[in-house]
This record gives C-alpha cells, structure tokens and sequence, in this order.
C-alpha cells in the first residue's frame, strides 16, 4: 500500500494540474459514478489525509479517492492518450484543457458534500504530513492501547495518519526497538513518532524513498524487504515474520542483534 508520502506528492501534481480550472473532461468508469458529469466545475484544490485523496470542487463537493494497494494517479498533456498497456484499469479520467489526469485501478471514489468529508477521514489520527501533526496526540493515542505491539499500532490510522510498512519497520529498526514490543513499554513514544514523521518529510517530494541517504538498489532500507541478508550495521541476518491478526497482517523484518 503507497506511504503517506506517496498521496502526498500525488496530491501535489494533481493540485498543480486541474486546481483553479473547470474541468472539460469527466469520465468515470465504476458503476457507482458511471453517469457523473463534473465538466463546467472548477476544481479548488487536492489535497491528501492520511492515505486519502481530496480532491474538491467549487460546486461544494468533494470527490474522495484511495489508492490502497495498486492504485495511481498519472498526469499527462490534454489530448496525450493514456498508457495503453494498462488502459483497462481506468477507473476515472479527469482534465481541463491543459492537463489530464487518470486513476488507474482508483479505490472507494465517491462524491459527497465537502461538510460531510469526515465521513470518510474523520476517524483518522494526526496526519505526519498535514497540518494538524501533533506529537502529543499521537503519543496519546498510541499510549492508550498499552499492551498492544508497537509495530501493529503505528500502522493503526486512528493513531497517525500516514505512515505504511515502509517506515513502520524502517523507524523501529532506527530507534532500536522490537517490533513486538508493547506500545506502554516503549521508552519514548514522542521521539518514535517524530523519527517517522521526519523520514516521511524528508521524503515526500520525491517518489524514491529511502532512509538510509542512499539510492543505490539494495542500499535504500535498512530492514525492509530485507530478509536473510545481513543487516547493513551490524551484518546479523535481517528476521521476517508476519505480524497482526487477518486481514490486517504485514510483513515486519527487524534486525535481532540491533533491536534487542
């Protein structure tokens, strides 16, 4: 599933194409939305919650959208024909006369008053990459299930909003902690939570993602997608395991000998 900085800058190129122009193309290709029309209505701004895409209009609404596991915006030229190999998994194409935008493979698109947005972001905790990031809320919200694993609460978006496997394993390898540890017992939630909140930062304007300072292939992660081969500190095999209950489950790789 993309990273919070992932929606990010997707939500910065699809704000920097169609906001402040009316839309003169609108085709939706899901059966929910199928004879929806938005051509004549300028849309005001993109903007990203958490994983969520916000995309709203000057009519007053707002039209939602979520990448999930496989889903992407692609902005290309007005007129310049989408990429054909993959012209099937349109779900939705959106463009004014400079510019167009297509969802391949775009998840829980809906249209709906922009007072009603908290219906489907609502629930969500402090966004890491908006303007509502506050480290203290965060550490209360992860405070207050003690007993859970730190690795499954970081990833809980009613905690924080954002943050992916990505950097679930990459920030516990960084601060040293078990991945199975519980969240009460972690010494500092707030250091924890401001390490991932600067990876992400730092990363957010560019798709390469990497914390380690490098970009080389192999040398981008510490830990992730990184098991069996030798932790780049300390040279101990990387551990993979599955972690979480179904269908919530991910990959969790940690180093043993550098997080104790």
């Amino acid at each position: 599933m993309p990273e919070g900085d992932t929606v990010w800058l997707t939500a910065r190129r699809l704000n920097g194409a169609l906001s402040g122009e009316p839309l003169t193309l609108s085709d939706f290709r899901v059966p929910q939305l199928a004879t929806l029309d938005l051509r004549g209505v300028a849309v005001t701004e993109v903007l990203p919650r958490g994983k969520h895409l916000l995309m709203r209009l000057a009519d007053g609404r707002t039209l939602h959208s979520h990448l999930k596991m496989d889903g992407s915006w692609y902005v290309s030229r007005a007129g310049q024909p989408p990429r054909g190999h993959l012209a099937h998994m349109i779900r939705v194409q959106l463009g004014n006369a400079n510019w167009t935008a297509t969802g391949y493979r775009i998840h829980d698109l809906a249209l709906l008053p922009s007072e009603r947005e908290g219906e489907w972001v609502g629930h969500l905790g402090p966004d890491l990459l908006g303007p509502d990031w506050e480290v203290s809320e965060a550490v209360r919200r992860l405070a207050a299930q003690p007993d859970r694993a730190i690795a499954e609460a970081l990833l809980d978006q009613r905690n924080l909003a954002g943050i992916g496997n990505l950097y679930k394993n990459e920030v516990l390898f960084l601060e040293g902690i078990d991945p199975w540890t519980p969240a009460g017992e972690v010494a500092d939630l707030g250091k924890l939570v401001t390490s991932v909140q600067r990876l992400m930062w730092a990363n957010r304007e560019h798709p390469e993602q990497s914390t380690t300072g490098f970009l080389a292939r192999g040398r981008q992660h510490w830990v992730h997608e990184r098991g069996g081969q030798p932790c780049l500190r300390c040279r101990t095999p990387i551990r993979r395991a599955e972690q979480g209950e179904p269908p919530r489950r991910r990959s969790t790789y940690w180093c043993p000998t550098c997080q104790p």
